[in-house]
């Protein structure tokens, strides 16, 4: 394990025990907890993006404002649900955001998980073309997507502009140098993962994927990462991909830590979304030696140079700080971190 993060899903609740009880509460501590990530030593601040739904929505107002309070951190997102995006439009966000981070940006993007309402990217004006499916039309977004990022002129210029044009075709602006090597495809399947590789991203694989062999979770998760390594090596390209595994891990270190996290064991989970058969990656939580000795035995994490610790948000920056620290501290040293 190489670089350690965390990935907040951004809930916002008014509920009596919620800590982040609105909108506005999210998004700020969204920022706030990066900064105290940063201070603690983490490599990476990652957010999920779901919408109609009270959770973190609009990634990159968010990925520009925590790239403006830090300096070192790498920021990112786990997952952008690319059925909802216009894929030019996006390019010049994250072009905005990238600069505005000097390069931090780590952009996942993928096909989305199931939604609040039935069809949401219909409301956003996106229809499927005539023989797709809604997961072919991320798909083909995020083609276009990869396409521009590159920063190749494709729209015929004005001949009487209001400013002057530089020549040849005009491509969109602002363009980052060095983004398109730091795209992520969040991968359901072998077969995403491998689709990822032909097309030169990087790959996160989340704590669910569909059950294709009914082993256990982080044994299925092991083989996808090799898959996606045998079809990186296999297309050819030149630099070495980044994989990133996501996990909820929680140090027992106190009585709070216990209350809220020390109900035993947990194990796998199988269910069904979107009519595909699926299984949910365990939770951990123990004292710090029996959870780095529980841990060593996860192949995906040995598998991955990336880890990324789903974090309880609605507890609170401070809450959410302590449980970084506890990791960092008591639990990534024994796991190769740094």
């Amino acid at each position: 394990m190489k670089t350690l993060g965390f990935l907040s899903f951004g809930h916002w609740s008014p509920e009596r025990d919620s800590q982040v009880r609105s909108a506005s509460d999210v998004l700020l501590q969204s920022i706030e907890l990066a900064v105290a990530a940063e201070e603690l030593g983490l490599d990476g601040a990652y957010f999920r993006v779901h919408h109609f739904a009270r959770q973190l929505a609009s990634p990159f107002p968010l990925l520009a404002a925590v790239g403006a309070r830090t300096s070192r951190i790498e920021i990112g997102t786990g997952v952008i649900d690319m059925r909802y995006e216009n894929p030019l439009y996006m390019v010049e966000d994250a072009g905005a955001a990238d600069l505005i981070s000097d390069g931090r940006l780590q952009l996942g993007i993928s096909r989305g998980s199931p939604e609040q309402v039935i069809d949401g990217w219909r409301h956003f004006g996106y229809r499927p073309d005539e023989g797709e499916s809604a997961a072919d039309m991320a798909r083909r977004h995020t083609e276009v997507f990869l396409d521009q990022i590159e920063g190749r002129g494709f729209a015929q210029p004005n001949p009487r502009p209001m400013f002057p044009n530089p020549p040849g075709l005009l491509r969109l602006e602002p363009q980052s140098p060095g983004l398109r090597d730091r795209i992520w495809w969040g991968a359901g399947s072998n077969a995403t993962a491998v689709w990822a590789a032909t097309l030169g991203m990087n790959l996160q694989s989340s704590t669910l994927k569909d059950d294709e062999t009914g082993e256990p979770f982080h044994i299925q998760q092991a083989k996808q990462i090799r898959a996606y390594r045998d079809a990186w090596a296999e297309a050819g390209h030149k630099r070495t991909p980044r994989v990133s595994v996501s996990r909820s891990i929680f140090a027992l270190m106190d009585d709070r830590d216990r209350m809220y996290f020390g109900r035993g064991k947990e194990t796998d989970q199988v269910g069904v979304i979107d009519r595909t058969r699926a299984i949910f990656g365990r939770g951990y939580a123990d004292e710090p030696d029996r959870l780095v000795e529980e841990l060593k035995r996860d192949e995906a994490i040995a598998e991955a140079d990336t880890l990324l610790l789903t974090v309880p948000n609605m507890l609170g920056v401070d809450y959410n700080a302590h449980v970084i620290e506890s990791i960092l501290t008591h639990v990534a040293p024994a796991m190769g971190w740094r």
